[in-house]
């Protein structure tokens, strides 16, 4: 018997058949694909101040006056003293795609400007109130355009363009709803006005919210702008950067490890001198604070780069807040070693002290020793190796307290271990050269042999001063002075030219422990460790791709990679460093970062976590009583570390205090 069918889902059916048949092709108006390219530009308030700031740039101000009503939404007013549009052209200003930027795809592909497009105007006309005056300097008055009529009538108005917005969204209200508070748009024109001050210190700013004024800044010049804009904390914890190679240039200031944040809310990045947020300049940075960073803190720094225009893409999308570039893998490369070697170069540079800096210079000078005699070699200045001049201490007596100091010096000098811990890891990893794992100079002193060496039981240094006939420390030169003596065993006391030296012996020690682990790993072939039964993964086909094109690479990484199909790989060695880990998850996430930036970040954060695990164990603990000689080895070797003042985990490894504090602490000339 046949299924009876009821005749309403009949008719349904047909109903909702019919309402899925395509209609007719037509153009879509003028207004209407306006309002879609609006979409695309102008999200919200901050979008329409960002885009004329741009026109008035590329036009020449050199002051910029911004007003801003309920946040942006109910009137944005741009004033600026540029060079103006010409009465004839104000018209074509708003047509779609209408622009004095460029004129041909070579030129479309070498952009010089910050604007191209020829969008700007035409999307915020559609959807808001738009009026223009300008002049030029050819005019004898300023002449102003309605945006919405069409209307052109003279007005008064000095050399310079005043673009004005009211009602952001008064015709599409669906999109006004989905605008924050006043406040929040603000912030969001707020954070677009920084980012230009910050690219153009030279012009002078002004921005005024419901009539009254909220920020300032005159012309000035780029160091006086960044610490007007990122604070006081910023300005006194940063490093200078400028590098440079042929058409590259990176510069700009970097923030000390110490001035991290909790959030990513102080990076600014510029291309030719506009602000992008790309993932290949914001890796590249990140990478090279690896190591000096602790858990989930972010960077703060201001940097330029500048390359040739025909070497980026900035037609990737109508924001104009992405990039592309044509070598991606070398800019990320040249970015990423120009910041490490500024936090490597500039370790504790800052001059400011009360803010949590640090005063003293230091400039890694080569391999120090826990065993340096500071009295008697060749790293103080003005002395002999293994005597002290009359010319440094006088004559008579007075050298000859100090000679019988040295002497009782070198009777009670101990070692910290530190050949001990690269010993070890030579055996863990394989190092066939066993005299590479001693660092220059790590022997014990003249007279001392290994069963002598400082014992954690012996009681405490005493303090220098109260040493009889100690040479004036103050008289050598040394970043970080001299020894004085230890607090609770975990803190070392120096005197230096400034004032007093505070050090966290574990921090120090781990830090210059990490740092020869890491010159140990880089100056060997990494060891491979073949697996026994390979692993097999499944693979698409960008990944199948990056294994063939990146061969090479993924050998010079440790890694034996075999395609079995289109779609799996074999995992047939791995660096032996990380043979334990998860091998599938490791394998592709260094596949997706040798497609993504040319180089593994993951593997080397592995390989730094395990070393740094290594330093942290094998550093001199809390309670470890160290001798004058084994304190002032330790300032020696942190001297001569790339990045002493940070250990791993980026925290401070050193403090000054300079003689200023420590006569506020105690109130002396007040």
């Amino acid at each position: 018997m046949p299924d009876l069918i009821d005749s309403s889902d009949t008719i349904s059916n047909a109903s909702a058949a019919a309402g899925r048949l395509p209609r007719a092709i037509q153009p879509l108006p003028d207004q209407l694909i306006s309002q879609i390219a609006a979409g695309e530009v102008v999200e919200r308030p901050a979008s329409v101040v960002k885009e004329l700031l741009e026109n008035a740039l590329d036009a020449g101000a050199s002051s910029l006056r911004i007003t801003l009503d309920e946040g942006g939404v109910k009137r944005i007013m741009i004033v600026d003293d540029g060079c103006g549009i010409p009465p004839a052209e104000l018209s074509l200003a708003l047509l779609r795609h209408a622009t004095s930027k460029i004129r041909s795809l070579a030129e479309l592909e070498a952009v010089a400007s910050l604007g191209f497009r020829g969008e700007a105007l035409a999307s915020i006309a559609s959807v808001a109130e738009l009026f223009i005056t300008s002049r030029t300097a050819a005019c004898a008055h300023a002449t102003r355009i309605d945006a919405q009529t069409g209307a052109i009538s003279p007005a008064a108005g000095t050399i310079g363009t005043t673009m004005e917005v009211r009602e952001l969204y008064f015709n599409t209200p669906a999109r006004r709803k989905f605008l924050k508070s006043e406040q929040t748009e603000l912030g969001h024109c707020l954070e677009v006005i920084r980012r230009v001050a910050l690219a153009r210190p030279d012009i002078a700013i002004s921005v005024i919210h419901n009539g009254k004024a909220v920020e300032h800044w005159n012309a000035s010049d780029p160091s006086t702008r960044v610490a007007k804009i990122l604070g006081e904390v910023f300005a006194t914890a940063h490093l200078p950067l400028d590098e440079r190679a042929g058409p590259l240039a990176v510069y700009g200031c970097a923030g000390l490890p110490t001035a991290s944040r909790g959030r990513a809310d102080q990076q600014y990045f510029f291309v030719n001198g506009r602000f992008v947020r790309d993932k290949l300049l914001t890796h590249a940075v990140r990478a090279a604070y690896e190591d000096v960073l602790h858990g989930n803190r972010y960077p703060s720094y201001v940097l330029f780069l500048d390359l040739p225009p025909e070497s980026v893409d900035v037609n990737v999308h109508p924001s104009k807040i992405e990039v592309r570039f044509r070598d991606s893998r070398s800019i990320h490369q040249y970015v990423f070693h120009a910041v490490q070697r500024a936090l490597a170069r500039h370790a504790g540079a800052s001059p400011e002290t009360t803010a949590g800096g640090h005063a003293a210079q230091l400039e890694p000078t080569g391999i120090a020793s826990f065993s340096a005699r500071p009295y008697a070699g060749v790293g103080v200045a003005g002395m002999g190796t293994g005597s002290l001049n009359d010319s440094t201490l006088g004559s008579g007596q007075k050298n000859d307290n100090a000679t019988n100091w040295l002497r009782q010096s070198r009777m009670t000098q101990g070692n910290l271990p530190v050949a001990q811990p690269l010993a070890l890891y030579d055996a863990l990893f394989g190092r066939r050269d066993v005299n590479a794992g001693t660092p220059q100079g790590s022997t014990l002193a003249e007279g001392v042999n290994s069963s002598e060496a400082y014992s954690p039981n012996q009681p405490s240094a005493p303090l220098y001063a109260a040493m009889p006939g100690a040479p004036d420390i103050g008289a050598v030169e040394q970043p970080l002075g001299f020894a004085l003596g230890q607090i609770h065993g975990i803190y070392v006391l120096a005197q230096n030219a400034q004032g007093l030296i505070i050090v966290d012996m574990h921090a120090a020690h781990e830090r210059i422990l990490y740092e020869q682990f890491k010159n140990s790993l880089a100056d060997r072939a990494i060891a491979v460790q073949p697996l026994l039964i390979p692993v097999t993964m499944t693979v698409d086909a960008v990944e199948m791709g990056v294994v063939e094109e990146e061969r090479e690479v993924l050998d010079a990484l440790g890694f034996d990679l075999a395609i079995l199909s289109p779609g799996s790989i074999a995992i047939r060695a791995v660096p032996a460093l990380l043979k334990d880990a998860d091998l599938q998850s490791l394998a592709r996430a260094v596949i997706s970062d040798l497609q993504a930036y040319g180089g593994s970040r993951v593997l080397t954060e592995r390989q730094h976590e395990l070393l740094g695990t290594l330093a942290c164990h094998h550093a001199v603990r809390a309670n470890r009583r160290l001798t004058l000689d084994e304190m002032n080895g330790l300032l020696r070797q942190m001297e001569a570390t790339e990045r002493g003042d940070q250990c791993n985990h980026g925290r401070p490894t050193w403090f000054q205090l300079t003689l200023g504090d420590l006569d506020r602490l105690f109130m002396r000339g007040q």
